[in-house]
């Protein structure tokens, strides 16, 4: 076994999202510990470009029409050979939908431990993780053998391992991809929404603290007292309270306003995977243990119909 940290590099449509540099200042901070490089893993078809600002010590390319797009048959072949033959001490992927598919099955399949949902690396290259739904954080010694890792928003800035220069690239021979059971036919795009609430500047957030349908309208007021716009939770959405143009986390938008304000919403990671890139963000929610409380810059311990009015009464009296 080498030293080695390897990044698995998830791209989508010919973009890179966030969680690819996040996972790279994480594996920064582990190959610090272990004393290895770090590789980025580019899986494509002529994608070498998408390597292009990736501060990776060098990147892994395999190139085939079949890794054009991802889907889990021809991924799970691909990095199953590389990671048998390479022995790397790690390899991180996004605690995503494509890096859950990819890092269970692999875990299973190479008989290698995988510690799921990490956020930050310790000292000693520890690895700090949430668990019960972010409300505890686990520290796990890195294991003496391979080890998968999926790593969670928050704990990392993307842009700090964003570079202009290109590093060095290895092009790998792609493993026969033939006979999959798994293919991509087509991406259907969802309909567009009233408002893009990625671009917005200003959103107030409402989750399972709202309680009814009906009070979804005082969020709004606060919404138009501020000059904001009203999104959401998942559990919001699925109820069919506002549309899922308006939901916030890792099945709906990522989102970078400068003020997200949380009415009762818990802060699972799925959500907080959305609301990382946000430059402040103000938790209101009479759960003192609620996670978003951890990520939160400023927070209030009250249920929200104790204070929403107030406040929208004070913003409505400081306005004039």
């Amino acid at each position: 076994m080498n030293q080695d940290i390897y990044i698995v590099v998830e791209h989508l449509q010919g973009q890179v999202p966030d969680i690819s540099f996040t996972m790279l200042a994480a594996g920064r901070a582990l190959a610090d510990s272990t004393g290895g490089d770090v590789v980025g893993v580019l899986l494509g078809n002529n994608a070498q470009g998408l390597a292009g600002n990736f501060a990776a010590d060098q990147v892994f390319y395999i190139d085939h029409p079949m890794l054009a797009e991802f889907t889990s048959d021809a991924y799970l072949i691909v990095l199953a050979q590389l990671i048998s033959e390479k022995q790397p001490r790690a390899v991180l992927f996004g605690n995503t939908s494509i890096g859950a598919d990819l890092a269970s099955v692999l875990s299973v399949r190479l008989d290698v431990p995988l510690t799921y949902s990490c956020q930050t690396i310790g000292e000693n290259g520890q690895l700090i993780s949430q668990i019960c739904g972010g409300k505890i954080m686990a520290e796990s010694p890195l294991s003496d053998e391979t080890t998968l890792i999926t790593i969670i928003p928050g704990g990392y800035k993307p842009e700090q391992d964003q570079v202009s220069a290109s590093p060095p690239i290895t092009q790998l021979d792609a493993p026969a991809l033939d006979d999959l059971r798994i293919t991509l036919k087509q991406y259907i795009e969802p309909e567009a929404g009233d408002v893009d609430i990625s671009k917005e500047p200003i959103l107030i957030s409402v989750g399972r603290g709202i309680s009814n349908e009906d009070n979804i309208e005082l969020a709004e007021e606060l919404a138009e007292a501020i000059g904001g716009v009203v999104s959401a939770s998942r559990p919001v959405v699925d109820l069919g309270w506002l549309p899922t143009s308006r939901m916030v986390g890792k099945s709906g938008q990522k989102v970078k306003p400068k003020l997200y304000m949380t009415l009762g919403i818990s802060g699972a990671p799925e959500h907080i995977e959305g609301i990382a890139d946000s430059e402040m963000i103000i938790a209101i929610n009479s759960d003192p243990t609620a996670p978003i409380f951890d990520v939160a810059q400023y927070g209030v311990e009250i249920d929200l119909f104790d204070l929403v009015e107030v406040l929208i009464d004070k913003v409505n009296e400081a306005k004039g």
